[in-house]
């Protein structure tokens, strides 16, 4: 019991993590990117690579991160000639296209296998201290990261942010670079994610191209939809409800005796009951955004 509170909290953590880098670009800015996972593919495989050469673990974290930046900038690029709908699209697509990538060269990524055998900086601890340290780690990053999330939220960028998702035209004949704007975002989120993604690979001990799977990404937009987008305390809500909902599900397959299958498909649709309300009743989010109003 005790080891699986502790896993669902450091899960929980990473997934937070990934949500604040999505938050910056669908909160903030009002873009939709539906391959946000494939920057946490890239911190996860930028670490396992160089876990697997021998080199640092602080050069896969920093190769991990300027990859996820550098596939943000190219994607906020694509998006100049290209409406937000379809973006989005294209996002997906590139996605879909590293993980492709992923699956398909053997000598990089280890193919379909993935990478195995990584071994995180406190394996060196006994049980359980070694899940009490990582998880401290990540929940020191989480609290870190929301923090600076908020701020640069409430802040002279995070308001240029919102102006250009409400008012585009407004914010452009303010004086405001719109492609510049998205550019940063897009980046600043993908540099979050990819740090997650270096902490699931540890976690995990393994990274593979089940990792950016497009569900993945849905999951993190599911947990934006229900705690709220452009609040950094919405997203919080949004993790650990969806969180709660994947750990319950076990407890009460103990209980009723169910099959494996059945909790599979339960999972799914208490998450999906959670976000049919929120959007019926609460349509934006149980913890909504706060915008200043001109007097």
């Amino acid at each position: 019991m005790f080891d699986f509170l502790i896993s669902s909290l450091t899960v929980a953590g990473i997934y937070a993590l990934m949500a604040l880098g999505l938050n910056l670009q669908a909160g903030y800015a009002g873009l939709l990117n539906f391959g946000h996972i494939a920057f946490a593919g890239l911190g996860a495989y930028a670490t396992g690579i160089a876990l697997q050469a021998g080199w640092s673990p602080v050069v896969g974290i920093a190769a991990g991160v300027l990859a996820a930046m550098l596939l943000g900038w190219c994607m906020a690029r694509l998006g100049r000639q290209l409406g937000s709908d379809y973006w989005g699209i294209a996002t997906l697509a590139i996605a879909e296209i590293l993980r492709t990538v992923a699956v398909n060269e053997d000598w990089l990524t280890g193919g379909a296998n993935g990478i195995s055998g990584l071994t995180s900086p406190f394996d060196g601890l006994a049980r359980p201290w070694n899940a009490l340290a990582f998880l401290a780690v990540v929940m020191l990053a989480v609290a870190v990261f929301a923090l600076l999330c908020r701020r640069l939220g409430n802040g002279r960028f995070g308001r240029a942010l919102r102006l250009m998702r409400e008012e585009p035209q407004l914010a452009a004949c303010m004086g405001y670079d719109l492609r510049a704007l998205k550019t940063r975002s897009v980046m600043a989120g993908a540099a979050l994610t990819a740090l997650a993604g270096t902490f699931y690979a540890y976690y995990m001990s393994f990274v593979g191209p089940d990792y950016m799977l497009a569900s993945e990404t849905f999951l993190l937009w599911t947990m934006l939809m229900i705690g709220g987008l452009g609040n950094t305390a919405g997203v919080l809500v949004g993790v650990v409800l969806v969180q709660a909902a994947y750990v319950l599900v076990p407890f009460a397959k103990d209980h009723l005796q169910f099959s494996s299958d059945l909790a599979g498909a339960l999972r799914l649709g208490l998450v999906g009951f959670i976000l049919l309300a929120c959007l019926l009743w609460r349509s934006e989010g149980l913890v909504p955004e706060r915008l200043r109003k001109i007097a």
